[in-house]
């Protein structure tokens, strides 16, 4: 089955270059010139991945993304533009899986669509099994599910790889190069803050503001305490 993205995005120009570039890889694509087109397209649940531009004309894109990740989990790449940290941290804030950085390099934009399909669509082959416990977190990998102490967790899909590689190493240190390469599907860049955005946002929805969960090791990476 060909992978299905949602391209919201109203530059004309910039659309039909990626929707082109994208049908040329193997993707079937479903566009939309706004966000409120985009937001009907994916209620249809006819797409896997969503790449949303945030400068919208009716809509602003994150608005757009609060309102997917309240009916949806599907994944969302967003388009920002270069150098606007802010948006970016607010996106990953609200939500988003990952980012790109207009104007976007086609082949960039394949690569990380591919990685993020490929994380969940592996996950979704998983067998239903036991449900298994790390401390007083519950992992159904079947589900793609987190409970904490039996409340399931609203993760990102992007964020649900990050927490199932630091649980799969909980008490040793996963170094930040690979803990990107295994969860993101890419290598650390330099003056990329995409990684440390996730780990921000799984500490609030842990309640681990203090890190006693998700320890930061200087220098090195991150690492799980299970004892809590």
């Amino acid at each position: 089955m060909q992978n299905r993205v949602l391209l919201i995005e109203d530059d004309d120009e910039l659309r039909t270059l990626l929707a082109r570039y994208l049908s040329g890889q193997g993707f079937t694509v479903r566009e939309a010139a706004n966000g409120q087109d985009g937001l009907s397209l994916a209620e249809d649940h006819l797409c896997d991945v969503v790449v949303l531009d945030i400068m919208l004309p009716d809509i602003n894109g994150l608005e757009v993304l609060r309102q997917l990740r309240a009916r949806t989990h599907l994944p969302v790449v967003l388009l920002t533009a270069r150098g606007d940290e802010t948006d970016r941290i607010v996106g990953f804030e609200v939500g988003a899986d990952d980012y790109i950085p207009k104007p976007c390099n086609p082949r960039e934009l394949v690569a990380r669509l591919q990685a993020l399909l490929r994380r969940v669509n592996w996950d979704q082959k998983v067998e239903r099994a036991e449900a298994r416990q790390v401390g007083d977190l519950t992992i159904e990998a079947d589900r793609r599910r987190v409970l904490l102490q039996g409340v399931p967790l609203e993760l990102t899909a992007t964020e649900y790889e990050v927490l199932q590689v630091l649980l799969a190493h909980a008490g040793s240190v996963v170094r930040k190069n690979d803990l990107m390469q295994w969860a993101l599907g890419r290598r650390l860049a330099s003056h990329d803050r995409t990684l440390d955005m996730h780990i921000s946002n799984l500490r609030r929805k842990l309640g681990d503001d203090r890190q006693y969960r998700i320890e930061t090791v200087r220098g090195l990476g991150y690492s799980y305490r299970v004892a809590v």
